[in-house]
């Protein structure tokens, strides 16, 4: 009540200061009986002042900036953050176990069905024609691939046939072929500190984490003293800008980000625009994944890419493939679909504890030979790792730390 009481006196201090060409005398004459009035009612003055309040209040709205904001931003990207953090905020506490304790954990499904299929197969029993057989089918179920596990057994035949294996000796000459196999596409995610930003588009099939895996990567940027900014391409999935807004929130990085429905290589345009404003030094940018109108999804991926490169010729700098193990050998035709669309120059696989499927990163490496730059074997911010292909080998088959 206080405060609209003064809120009225402001404008009749206003009209005085409007009135300097009206003689002195008036507004003197007018002040003196002013004066003694306020002495004999200090406790009348507030009962009859409430009622006017509702007419003074029209002098407030006047100053329109705050309508008028949303007004000239509705087609600019929505910032959810500004400015750059210096420091990143608390996260989760760091897991306990190590990295291969945790990767060997989370391919428990595939190494057990892997390890007990060998044992079953290889119990005082000579390697035969036979035993390479069940072996060889062993491994395609395990989605290693046909021509994959054609390589292993003929490796394992050339040494040791007709001769009493053990299941552990088995083991390691599986886990030392799969080690040459994914071995040459081991490779880090390499950042180049003089691209300012540096510009990673993130495609994949919706539901792979490609959303997860941009928040996880954005944390381990973070962690290493780089700026990243994070760009909501998957405009078509409200989820998908939602949880991206959370990540941002939870990594300290800004996100840019527009309504469901906006034009996604517009937001990508817009994005790099304040990245490089910003001086960022990383920019990872989300896209849709939705393969049921494949024509519609590569048309715009290619938009995405085309309207990028009138602000950076050189950009995308690194376009990533994020792929679900648990989809098995359907991973193999997600490859060719993105590859045909973008330039795909590295994979991520996701959700290698989600099933006995862990195999199929063999046989993608085997086909395709695109670098594997991490894998994920779990929600958590630390379970995304850079990939390594001994661990992993010695992990899918059981066998202890290297």
């Amino acid at each position: 009540m206080i405060l609209r009481w003064f809120g009225r006196k402001k404008p009749e201090e206003e009209t005085r200061k409007d009135e300097p060409s009206a003689p002195l005398p008036e507004p003197v004459a007018e002040e003196q009986p002013l004066a003694p009035e306020p002495v004999p009612e200090p406790e009348s003055r507030p009962e009859p002042e409430l009622p006017p309040p509702p007419a003074v209040e029209t002098p407030p709205p006047p100053p329109v900036a705050p309508p008028s904001e949303p007004e000239e931003r509705e087609d600019a990207p929505e910032i959810v953050r500004d400015e750059l953090p210096a420091a990143l905020p608390a996260d989760e506490e760091k897991p306990k176990k190590g990295w291969f304790a945790r990767l060997k954990e989370g391919l428990s499904k595939s190494s057990s069905k892997l390890t007990e299929g060998i044992s079953g197969i290889f119990t005082k029993r000579k390697l035969d024609e036979e035993a390479l057989e069940e072996l060889e089918e062993l491994l395609i179920t395990a989605d290693l691939g046909p021509t994959t596990a054609a390589k292993v057994t003929a490796e394992l035949a050339r040494t040791r046939f007709g001769k009493e294996v053990s299941p552990e000796e088995v083991k390691a000459t599986l886990a030392a072929e799969v080690a040459k196999i994914v071995g040459p596409v081991a490779k880090p995610l390499e950042i180049d500190a003089a691209l300012k930003p540096h510009v990673i588009l993130v495609v994949g099939v919706n539901g792979t984490g490609k959303t997860t895996t941009i928040g996880k990567l954005a944390r381990q940027f973070r962690a290493e003293g780089k700026t990243v900014m994070l760009a909501a391409g998957d405009t078509f999935r409200a989820a998908a800008v939602s949880q991206l807004k959370i990540w941002g929130e939870r990594t300290g990085c800004p996100v840019i980000a527009r309504d469901t429905g906006a034009d996604a290589a517009g937001l990508a345009f817009d994005a790099l625009e304040e990245a490089r404003r910003q001086g960022v030094d990383i920019l990872l940018i989300d896209t849709a994944g939705r393969l049921q109108n494949k024509a519609g999804l590569m048309e715009e991926l290619r938009k995405i890419v085309r309207v990028i490169k009138k602000v950076d010729e050189t950009a995308p700098h690194t376009t990533l493939l994020t792929l679900d193990a648990t989809t098995g050998q359907n991973a193999h035709n997600q490859v060719e679909v993105f590859r045909d669309m973008v330039n795909v120059s590295g994979l991520i696989l996701t959700k290698l504890d989600g099933s006995a499927r862990g195999g199929v990163l063999v046989s993608l490496a085997e086909r395709f030979k695109l670098p594997v730059h991490a894998i994920g074997i779990g929600e958590g911010v630390y379970d995304l790792r850079p990939f390594d292909a001994d661990q992993f080998a010695k992990s899918l088959m059981g066998l202890p730390s290297p």
